[in-house]
């Protein structure tokens, strides 16, 4: 008899994959009677860029903390990349802070150490051999434009200088998510939209990031899709070409 092959029934509708990185589910926070945040709920995809507008005390400095576990919510679910925060076990927190860079407005950097030593913190603390953390901290400075200042301290250094450094301390863990906390505030337009134009080339590598800011000058000119804060509550926006991909609001 005549081998005959195994029919098989063809899978017309193959599962999706999940694209959701961030994902808010009714979050509030509030510090004693104070409540900051109330009732947020969106998700954001993979590979998105996205900010967060807001007047000063609106509550964008608090989601940010959400998002990358500095702090916990009050009440509903932060879940982020799969792994839902209200159940993280402890000691599966450093490995997930891992997965987050944060850039911050006054930049952070310790006084007495390097540019080099700066950006390879996150690296020692992480574990890795020397020769990883000099190779990465090399690349990641290279991308930023200050390779040539490896060996420089941070007093040296211009605003703008400073910032670079934060944002290549910021990724050299090959974060899945890159969170900034007023990136430029410090900075005059022209070196503003310079920071501006790294984190899109970090953006364009598959990195989500998420910018907070009161700049609404440079959201306009970024262009990018926004989430809006009023008194710790969402309000829906969105901008140009780029309209709500990759932000959903639930």
């Amino acid at each position: 008899m005549p081998f005959s092959a195994r029919k098989t029934t063809p899978i017309l509708n193959p599962p999706k994959p999940d694209m959701r990185i961030i994902q808010l589910v009714g979050v509030s926070k509030g510090y004693d009677r104070h409540e900051v945040l109330s009732g947020l709920s969106f998700q954001i995809d993979k590979g998105s860029m996205i900010f967060i507008s807001g007047h000063s005390g609106a509550g964008k400095t608090t989601l940010l903390k959400l998002i990358g576990f500095v702090e916990a919510a009050s009440s509903g679910q932060v879940i982020i990349n799969g792994i839902n925060l209200s159940r993280i076990k402890p000691r599966a927190i450093p490995a997930f802070r891992r997965q987050i860079g944060m850039v911050f407005q006054d930049y952070r950097l310790l006084a007495n150490h390097t540019v080099f030593d700066n950006v390879s913190l996150p690296l020692v603390i992480a574990g890795y051999r020397h020769h990883e953390i000099a190779s990465r901290v090399r690349a990641d400075l290279s991308r930023v434009d200050l390779l040539n200042k490896a060996g420089a301290y941070p007093v040296t250094l211009s605003g703008g200088e400073q910032q670079r450094v934060g944002i290549a301390r910021a990724v050299v863990n090959k974060p899945a998510i890159l969170l900034a906390d007023e990136p430029t505030g410090n900075l005059d337009p022209e070196l503003s939209l310079e920071i501006m134009r790294f984190f899109q080339e970090f953006h364009q590598t598959g990195t989500t990031v998420l910018i907070a800011s009161h700049d609404h000058t440079m959201i306009q000119r970024m262009d990018y899709p926004v989430l809006h804060l009023h008194h710790g509550r969402l309000e829906q926006a969105q901008t140009g070409r780029h309209e709500l991909k990759g932000l959903r609001f639930l």
